[in-house]
């Protein structure tokens, strides 16, 4: 069963239903962009329009649809624009008159820069801008703010690394994706794990995995390794930990392989000090592999700097050109609860001060990845900007004196980096000879630029701000 609405025209709130008979006489295009107004980020990585492109605006609505639709609405107490939608089916076989431009999926910009900007391409089909509001926004607010966590959490890794560790190689399996079981939808679950799937390559989250190679073309773009779960420790009993542990050595261990395993099921300190460290310990060192063990409980920061101090008390450690300590390479340890970018600082941090490298270490993220997140976590807002009534263009704006942070943009839009390379939204008037990083992605049903995931990857590493360098805004 699913319950996924295919009808894209009753993909809207209520209320749009009645804005075509809203507009001044005359209205024949209306201009409007999407942008994040704020929040708890300054940059934004712009990522996911193309997957809503295909997934939903690549297909006609259909006579089907209309009838529907009519139905719907009309025992729902909202007006029904029958006429509209059977023009766009007779005049556009049913694919949708606007064209949308967007920056280059994956680049960074300052939040108020406008990111997508759609206009309708037939002056029957004036009311259809706005309409595809709800749909597009949510399309795009999302996997951006999803991205944007990611990257965001990936400077704050990137930063410890380059402190704590003699290079940063291994940055890209840092953070890996716990966030599928949290989401709301598989759907979230595609769309969020692709959107980490930007910054990092390590995920457990199969559908992020399906998404960006069903979109983006992407052949595998996210790993995992086999990792136990509590169930699969404490099935064999706690008279039996040290051979349920054992039995993950034997299954997956082996030269050159990974192998997760949770290990506070009962007593963690127990497990590390006698189980690991004693009990299995040459079976740990003879494995030509690399054992992660896995703490699920406590309080992060003091969990973590234990559990490798004890791990250094048990397998040793060498001591890196930077001066800090790491375990043996057959060794390691991942964190996967109460994971956030404050938690990740946190934790990097205490393990600075005892002097642990980060290279000890790996983060699992999940609700805090996918889940906690909302379209008020960077102010996302889609807003009309300019309207062409008879022969002129108007600007059209809102600037309510209640909120000025609500204060809107005008006219028709262009974005642009300047001569410092410093990203701004201008109006197209003011374009001249420079490029405008907003191009056509779709035009009338049909998707005129696309992405690679690589391509994508490659923007949100280039977008990678260095410290001191400043971004700007220009509403």
């Amino acid at each position: 069963m699913t319950i996924a609405n295919r009808n894209f025209i009753l993909n809207a709130d209520s209320y749009k239903a009645s804005h075509y008979l809203q507009y001044p006489p005359g209205t024949s295009q209306v201009s409007s962009y999407i942008e994040a107004r704020g929040g708890e980020f300054k940059q934004a990585v712009f990522f996911g329009l193309q997957m809503f492109i295909k997934e939903y605006l690549a297909r006609p609505i259909t006579g089907g649809d209309i009838d529907e639709a009519k139905t719907v609405f009309e025992a729902h107490g909202v007006p029904f624009n029958e006429k509209g939608w059977r023009y766009i089916l007779e005049a556009h076989k049913g694919y949708l008159p606007i064209e949308i431009q967007a920056i280059p999926e994956g680049t960074l910009v300052p939040v108020g820069s406008a990111m997508v900007q759609v206009t309708n391409t037939d002056p029957n089909c004036a009311w259809l801008t706005s309409y595809v509001e709800t749909a597009l926004l949510r399309a795009v607010w999302y996997p951006t703010t999803v991205a944007t966590v990611s990257w965001h959490c990936r400077q704050v890794i990137q930063r410890y690394m380059q402190e704590t560790c003699d290079d940063i190689e291994g940055i890209g399996f840092k953070l890996h994706d716990f966030g599928a079981r949290g989401a709301t939808t598989e759907e979230a679950a595609a769309l969020g794990g692709a959107a980490h799937l930007v910054n990092f390559q390590g995920t457990d989250t199969l559908s992020g995995i399906m998404a960006a190679r069903r979109y983006y073309g992407a052949d595998m773009a996210g790993f995992s390794i086999p990792a136990a779960e509590h169930s699969t420790i404490t099935a064999w009993g706690r008279e039996n930990e040290a051979a349920a542990y054992a039995n993950m050595l034997q299954q997956f261990a082996g030269p050159g392989k990974l192998v997760a395993v949770v290990s506070d099921s009962y007593d963690l300190w127990n497990a590390i000090d006698n189980i690991w460290g004693d009990e299995l310990r040459g079976k740990v060192e003879a494995s030509g592999g690399t054992l992660v063990v896995r703490p699920d409980s406590g309080d992060p920061v003091t969990i973590v700097t234990e559990t490798i101090e004890r791990l250094m008390n048990k397998f040793g450690y060498k001591v890196n050109g930077k001066g800090y300590r790491v375990l043996p390479d057959y060794i390691r340890v991942i964190q996967g609860d109460g994971i956030s970018q404050r938690t990740i600082e946190a934790i990097l941090e205490a393990m600075k001060q005892r002097k642990q490298s980060a290279d000890n270490i790996a983060f699992g993220m999940g609700g805090e990845l996918l889940q906690k997140v909302n379209r008020d976590t960077m102010k996302f807002a889609m807003k009309a900007s300019a309207a062409k009534v008879g022969e002129s263009w108007r600007e059209v704006y809102k600037d309510p004196v209640t909120d000025r942070g609500k204060r809107s943009k005008k006219g028709r839009l262009a974005v642009i980096r300047d001569g410092k390379g410093v990203v701004k939204t201008i109006g197209v008037q003011d374009l001249g000879q420079r490029v405008n990083l907003l191009h056509s992605v779709f035009k009338n049903g049909r998707l005129t630029r696309e992405f690679n995931f690589d391509q994508v990857r490659i923007n949100a590493l280039q977008g990678a701000v260095a410290e001191g360098e400043q971004l700007e805004a220009v509403v």
